[in-house]
């Protein structure tokens, strides 16, 4: 029983009661299944291809409508976040749909999964990242799409909407055992990407700046726990309120904590001006020669470079997982390709802005990479040590973590809730909220390699049936993409 326990609440060791040996973790077989052959078979054989392929496939269907229509996409998202916004019964305004979005992508995947692919990718795995990011923006802007177009209300007047929902709507009853899968498995990977890996780093960053603080401070495991406590009952102050609350919150925060790590990154880059075109230099030449810029005595393959930087890419911004959908279906909007480029907004100040920013802030520092060690937050305070003081660092990282990460939080659990309603009714969503809640706890005290690992597979899983779904409906995506646009070009002769 005791291994049972440990197993489902993901504790760092299993104790073996018949003898005195003490079984990590990491050897149990469950373990090694999930995060080995399972995770090789999701992201290696079925979501890398999906990305490249499907990416590839959705922009030439949709007239790459991220590229061609770039402009209209910022004009009218980025240019309209600011103004005044209503919002229906049942709905949110466009800007507390996308800011709950952003809130769970805009997280730990910016600062700990960027460092992540640099230290287990290379510097190459940046380019990947990008690449990963530029079909990213046409895949969530067809999920989103989808979302909007193929959304109902439930029994309290509320849109929900989503991969489960398109599925469903959209591919026909026969396939809702499909739309269960997606929902089962988003509402696992809460747990992990949305749950469990944010608390960690929460409380790991926190920790960190307190022993940089104080030096000789020794209650770091009764500290971790305090944290995970008062995180979860924050957590639950905002989550029972629904998703207007959520929406409230983030459209507070995102704004506010994405210009402030944005400001700090500059202040870092332009401290350090003479070496950005020596970082891009190493990006692209280790995007293909690894070796050439790391040594043989990393490790580094082209390959591990790609996987790297698709993984950190899908972990920052989640095209193609189909959770970002969720939040969109709930906006108050004039139709589906009008709340769809929001998508590419998303993709576009996620991976390409933040993370491209963190990832340059790490290397024209010039700090030690530790290559094939997955690294905290660390390499990113480090960086910062390199132009403000190093106390000053560790506290601004942990605050901006602190920030970043509970609001993922908050998206997370809209969405892990979302699923669970889809399959078992409002009641039952309410238990799943109380269980996220206390899982926050569980995620603040467990090891980060063990949290990572787990979100990764989940990850795989729940973007399999999404990806179904985009290439079982991709001709609405083409339709209404092609119809919009076709209006939009010709009031535009009009006007002209």
């Amino acid at each position: 029983m005791r291994r049972i326990i440990h197993i489902l609440f993901f504790m760092d060791t299993v104790l073996e009661k018949e003898g005195k040996c003490e079984m990590t973790i990491y050897d149990h077989w469950l373990y090694r299944f999930l995060t080995g052959p399972l995770n090789n078979v999701a992201w290696l054989y079925i979501l890398l291809p999906c990305v490249f392929v499907g990416g590839i496939y959705l922009t030439v269907g949709s007239g790459a409508v991220q590229f061609r229509r770039f402009g209209y996409a910022m004009k009218n998202t980025a240019g309209k976040l600011f103004g005044k916004q209503e919002s229906a019964h049942g709905s949110v305004t466009p800007l507390q749909a996308v800011t709950t979005a952003l809130a769970a992508t805009v997280g730990t995947g910016n600062i700990v999964g960027t460092s992540q692919a640099i230290a287990m990718g290379g510097y190459g795995a940046v380019f990947w990242l990008w690449m990963a990011a530029l079909l990213g923006m046409v895949i969530k802007y067809s999920e989103v799409l989808l979302a909007v177009k193929y959304r109902e209300r439930d029994a309290r007047g509320d849109w929900v909407g989503g991969p489960m929902y398109y599925i469903k709507n959209g591919m026909g009853p026969k396939w809702k055992w499909l739309a269960g899968a997606f929902s089962v498995l988003a509402a696992l990977a809460a747990f992990g990407i949305g749950n469990m890996s944010q608390a960690n780093s929460i409380v790991g960053s926190v920790t960190d700046a307190v022993c940089a603080v104080n030096p000789d401070f020794g209650g770091q495991v009764e500290l971790r726990w305090a944290l995970g406590i008062g995180l979860a009952l924050l957590t639950a102050l905002v989550l029972f309120g629904g998703i207007k609350r959520i929406g409230a919150v983030t459209e507070k925060l995102i704004p506010f904590m994405s210009v402030a790590y944005i400001l700090m990154t500059l202040i870092v880059i332009f401290g350090n001006i003479g070496g950005v075109g020596n970082a891009f230099k190493e990006i692209f030449t280790a995007a293909f020669a690894p070796r050439a810029i790391l040594g043989g005595a990393a490790g580094i393959t082209i390959r591990q470079a790609v996987v790297w930087g698709l993984r950190r890419s899908a972990f920052s911004n989640e095209a193609g997982l189909g959770s970002a959908p969720i939040a969109h279906a709930a906006a108050h909007c004039d139709g589906p390709v009008e709340q769809g480029i929001y998508g590419i907004f998303e993709v576009f100040m996620d991976t390409i802005v933040i993370c491209t920013l963190t990832a340059l802030t790490i290397i024209i520092s010039g700090v030690d990479v530790t290559f094939g060690v997955k690294p905290g937050s660390a390499l990113i305070t480090a960086a910062f040590g390199t132009v403000f003081n190093s106390t000053f660092s560790s506290v601004f990282i942990a605050v901006a973590l602190t920030l970043f990460a509970y609001s993922t939080i908050l998206g997370w659990s809209l969405y892990g809730s979302r699923c669970v309603q889809y399959l078992l009714g409002l009641r039952a969503a309410k238990v799943y909220q109380l269980i996220f809640i206390v899982v926050i706890v569980v995620g603040s005290v467990s090891s980060l390699d063990f949290v990572w690992n787990i979100a990764d597979t989940l990850n795989g899983l729940m973007a399999i049936p999404n990806f179904i779904a985009l290439f079982a409906l991709s001709g609405v995506v083409f339709q209404i993409t092609k119809e919009h646009f076709r209006g939009v070009d010709l009031a535009k002769a009009k006007h002209e």
